[in-house]
């Protein structure tokens, strides 16, 4: 395979990696088969960009690449450090651009009423790829979700026994009852999955989070759950309500440097006797279906 097959099939395992392309060089230079190289997740490569020490730091700039999922570009001055005599160029300077190569951003979404559908649009037009799971038929449909990847109408403990979010997923609970929401955090939490938000007030949720840990569930698990979800926009309707659970999708999608609310709160509030009083605040979204 070349270069560009093995990037859609790393993204097709949803796995990351990071492209290096020689965009400028300004000097003599033999002519080379290619000028890019594929550094996947697990350190092996596609490609060269002529060997030697160039791409050694290239190699260790691609893995840093394409953990912060930022670009970045290197320039080497071949004149002078002539450790960088790699034969591909013979004097000079050399750009390489090393971009990131992320899988698809995969969005799973637990519910199917009026949020679950104003999200799907949303977070689909933001380049979200969507998997709806509810328990109703008539609501689990492809019908009401034509953007989605992917409809399943199973019951909510059938469906965490088949679905694996890896560590690029992202999980929205919007569940018509508390109880299925509980039912799903308690497996959310235990995933890989990079983003796990649940809808309702601070006291709802401190009440779930009470009960799970009375299951056993450990507590340090809650601290990257964000709940209320949402970015603080003031939202109310379905459409306002997916709009803030998207942005809050995109900001840590995109690293955001701004703090966005978790669930470390939670822990805050812990007595030695178990988790204090806290009253409700008011909360980027708090209502349910």
């Amino acid at each position: 395979m070349d270069i560009y097959e093995q990037i859609v099939q790393l993204r097709r395992e949803g796995r990351r990696g990071a492209v290096a392309t020689i965009v400028n060089v300004r000097g003599s230079i033999p002519s080379f088969r290619t000028a890019k190289m594929l550094v996947r997740d697990d350190g092996s490569i596609v490609g060269t960009i002529g060997g030697g020490c160039v791409e050694a730091d290239v190699w260790q700039a691609a893995r840093e690449v394409m953990e912060s999922e930022k670009p970045r570009t290197l320039t080497f001055d071949l004149n002078q450090d002539p450790k960088y005599d790699t034969g591909l160029v013979c004097g000079g300077t050399l750009e390489v651009f090393i971009e990131p190569v992320l899988p698809p951003a995969l969005l799973y979404v637990f519910g199917a009423g009026h949020v679950a559908i104003n999200l799907c649009q949303v977070a689909a037009n933001a380049g979200f790829d969507l998997i709806v799971t509810d328990d109703r038929t008539s609501y689990a449909t492809k019908e009401r979700f034509p953007s989605a990847r992917e409809v399943h109408a199973l019951d909510f403990e059938e469906a965490t026994q088949k679905l694996d979010p890896n560590e690029t997923s992202y999980i929205v609970i919007v569940t018509r009852g508390h109880r299925d929401d509980m039912r799903i955090l308690r497996w959310a939490v235990q995933t890989r999955a990079r983003y796990v938000g649940m809808i309702g007030s601070k006291r709802k949720v401190i009440e779930i989070f009470k009960t799970l840990q009375k299951e056993g569930v450990p507590a340090h698990l809650f601290d990257r759950v964000h709940a209320p979800i949402g970015l603080d926009i003031g939202a109310i309707t379905p459409e306002e309500i997916a709009v803030a659970i998207t942005a809050e999708l995109i900001a840590i999608r995109r690293h955001a440097s701004a703090g966005l609310p978790h669930m470390s709160w939670f822990r805050t509030q812990e007595s030695p006797t178990g988790v204090g009083d806290v009253p409700d605040a008011p909360a980027a979204v708090d209502e349910h279906e």
